[in-house]
């Protein structure tokens, strides 16, 4: 507990939350570290951005601190690549046609999930390596995604704001080749960051009835869950445009539900086992 409570605070923290997921969660004006749990639960994606630099040195020390997150059994397979290079830029950009958005971008990094090291720690001990299996992919997968996690934690402490790219993966063989990838070195998520333009908004959340379990994983009734989510989500933010209409024709109402199966009605990165293969990953 803190010695000074903070009554503002928890209520702006209660109100995220209410626009996040529908549902009152009293905060205690009391408890520590209130500003962090503010400055997560009022998460915004920002897109949309100052024309004002980031010094090379703050970004260095946010990359430090994100890469000071927890890692599986100390073994350290998240590395971030910064994108500083005008030319190398645009040619990643131009990989991503449909944000074009990002070139205004002050910052764009790459969080990278590296296989490779571990094996190597191996081989320069002389010692044998017989965990090439899909479990050297995961660990490495999630090192980066929790650096990310961190650094865009430490952004939004600073001031910035951020938006990650999972679309870094659609060309994932091109952004290898532009990036200078080895072998079992692979794009897991880019990120854009910079000073904000604008406030952003909270985007509504699946409600916790939905995601959040007790003991044992249970559906419940998934569809009256997603109903009612697709109607608040509607009331505060609705689509703007409905998606693939010569496919699938215009419906009077168009929800989170709707739009996400709509985009996965169509064929995503099938190509994309045949990547980490042809990186050197082994996926059985």
């Amino acid at each position: 507990m803190q010695d000074h409570p903070n009554p503002k605070l928890a209520a702006s923290i209660e109100e995220s939350l209410v626009r996040r997921f529908g549902e009152h969660l009293r905060v205690d004006p009391a408890l520590s570290g209130l500003e962090e749990l503010a400055r997560i639960a009022g998460h915004r994606v920002h897109r949309d951005f100052l024309d004002q630099p980031v010094e090379p040195a703050l970004l260095r020390l946010l990359c430090a601190c994100a890469l000071s997150a927890p890692s599986k059994s100390d073994l350290q397979q998240a590395d971030i690549l910064v994108l500083d290079d005008s030319e190398q830029r645009r040619a990643v950009i131009a990989l991503m046609p449909d944000m074009p958005w990002l070139a205004q971008a002050p910052v764009l990094l790459v969080f990278l999930a590296n296989g490779a090291r571990t094996p190597q720690l191996a081989g320069l001990r002389g010692k044998p390596f017989p965990n090439n299996h899909i479990d050297l992919l995961f660990n490495a997968a999630v090192d980066s995604a929790i650096v990310m996690t961190t650094f865009m934690r430490a952004a939004a402490a600073v001031g910035l704001g951020c938006c990650p790219l999972s679309a870094i993966r659609d060309q994932a063989d091109r952004v290898s080749a532009l990036l200078g990838l080895p072998e079992r070195v692979i794009p897991v998520a880019g990120l854009a960051a910079g000073w904000p333009a604008k406030a952003g908004h909270i985007t509504p959340r699946l409600g916790l009835e939905t995601t959040l379990h007790q003991d044992r994983h249970r559906q419940g009734d998934l569809a009256g869950q997603i109903d009612a989510y697709d109607r608040r989500r509607a009331a505060r933010h609705p689509h703007g445009r409905q998606r693939a209409v010569e496919r699938f024709g215009q419906t009077e109402f168009y929800g989170w539900s709707e739009d996400k199966a709509r985009q996965y009605a169509e064929p995503l990165r099938a190509d994309f086992g045949a990547f980490l293969r042809a990186k050197g990953f082994c996926l059985d």
